[in-house]
């Protein structure tokens, strides 16, 4: 049986045949029966949504779920993700449920949970939730029902903490930048985070109407956040997803500032500050090597995971290393978040180009990216990608032939009949070539019967 929570909670087609109005109550009431434990005082919850339309009906199905097993519910409205986790901390909740599918389409959605201090679930907890769906227990009756209010507060209070994370107030006055909302989440926390630290701030993609979320626009679709920065002559420009835990940016120019520069960036600002723990930070296999180079080079340390921001903060959070992410733009700052936050992301950016002098391009050249080619080769056995002779021994050979100038991954999917192959080389068409390579091995190799 295929497991029901995926990398980053539940998620699927809004109304499809498992993301449904009764599976939303049914899995919170039974996280309410889980992160409840022994303790069988009175629970309190807070729920939240991004600005898809599905996040209506969702979010009345949770909040439904929630207070019939006698939790407390406290609906914040929508906000980013980074923000209900916050709020669960701040205010000391024993829960917090995101209704979101970041940066999937408008028709997907999602089911996050997070427990006490706002941190994500482990896959055991998530477990435990799956397999309460199927247990018969009685609910409460009377006085028993869990209360549900709305805070009008929320997002005040997130924008309050964001720009109190940056040392100086006003520590932006002077820059003008373009910040895409991606109709999401962030169209009002964002804007007024930078208007707040002195910024001026050009806004695009802000008027989310339920249907228009991620809609060419936000982290995944960059073209009008170039286009804007350059019209417009803007320092720089930062774009979100649906729900706003990464960020990516571009410069001055329009070229594209991504996350694996973005945590460089930040990395020798806190390095300089004497805030990088250890002088290390957390990257996933998925990194450009250039990335690792320039760490190297100014005495950095990469502590590599892998993929998905979970195992990044898993990483943290066991070595209390201080910043962590991915090339995605997810970015985690541990002193101020329990998760990747896009908006927070974009400030601490913003900050040290104001503090350093230098535009975000001067910034960004601290590192120099490999030119990177991806091949998913599909239909074949991805369990014997690492037993099988002639694979091994293709890769052997192709990273003998690129030495130290570049390197190699092949990455089996967790849900498909799917190897990623990922080359990194000094030019983009011996990236290609080796990446064609292997593929075509992988494919004679370990294809399965049709």
């Amino acid at each position: 049986m295929t497991r029901l929570f995926g990398t980053d909670g539940v998620r699927g087609l809004a109304n499809g045949p498992v993301l449904t109005a009764d599976l939303a109550l049914r899995l919170a009431t039974a996280a309410a029966r889980v992160l409840g434990g022994a303790n069988r005082e009175r629970l309190t919850a807070i729920v939240g949504r991004d600005t898809r339309a599905s996040g209506e009906f969702l979010e009345a199905a949770v909040v439904a779920g929630l207070a019939s097993a006698g939790v407390d519910v406290v609906r914040v409205g929508v906000v980013p993700t980074p923000a209900l986790a916050y709020l669960v901390a701040q205010r000391e909740t024993d829960l917090g449920v995101m209704l979101s599918a970041s940066h999937n389409p408008m028709a997907d959605n999602g089911i996050k949970f997070f427990a006490q201090g706002g941190i994500k679930l482990p896959d055991d907890v998530e477990d435990l939730i799956e397999a309460e769906l199927a247990a018969d227990w009685v609910l409460p009756q009377g006085a028993g029902v869990g209360r549900v209010r709305d805070d009008l507060t929320a997002v005040d209070d997130y924008v309050a903490h964001l720009v109190a994370s940056l040392e100086q107030p006003q520590s932006l006055r002077g820059l003008t930048v373009v910040l895409d909302a991606a109709n999401g989440a962030a169209f009002q926390t964002a804007v007024q985070a930078f208007e707040q630290a002195g910024a001026t701030v050009l806004p695009i993609h802000a008027q989310p109407d339920g249907y228009n979320i991620n809609d060419q626009c936000g982290s995944t679709h960059l073209e009008s956040l170039q286009a804007t920065v350059v019209e417009r002559s803007a320092d720089f420009g930062l774009a979100f997803d649906g729900d706003a835990d990464r960020c990516l940016a571009v410069d001055q120019t329009g070229a594209v500032v991504d996350g694996d520069q973005i945590l460089a960036i930040l990395a020798l600002a806190l390095k300089d500050q004497g805030r990088l723990h250890l002088d290390t930070v957390v990257a996933t296999v998925m990194s450009n090597l250039g990335f690792i180079q320039a760490m190297r080079s100014h005495g950095v340390g990469v502590d590599t995971t892998k993929v998905g921001d979970r195992y990044v903060l898993e990483a943290m959070n066991d070595n209390n290393f201080s910043l962590g992410g991915e090339q995605s733009g997810h970015v985690i700052l541990s002193d101020y978040a329990t998760t990747g936050d896009g908006v927070l992301t974009g400030l601490h950016l913003a900050a040290r180009v104001t503090s350093s002098g230098q535009s975000l391009a001067e910034l960004a050249s601290v590192m120099t990216r490999l030119p990177q080619v991806m091949i998913n080769v599909s239909g074949i056995d991805r369990a014997r990608v690492n037993l099988d002779h002639a694979v091994n021994e293709a890769v052997r050979q192709a990273t003998t032939d690129l030495a130290r100038r570049g390197r190699i991954l092949l990455r089996p999917s967790g849900t498909e009949p799917v190897v990623r192959v990922m080359v990194e080389a000094p030019t983009i068409e011996e990236a290609e070539s080796v990446a064609q390579r292997l593929a075509d091995v992988l494919t004679e190799r370990l294809a399965l019967p049709q």
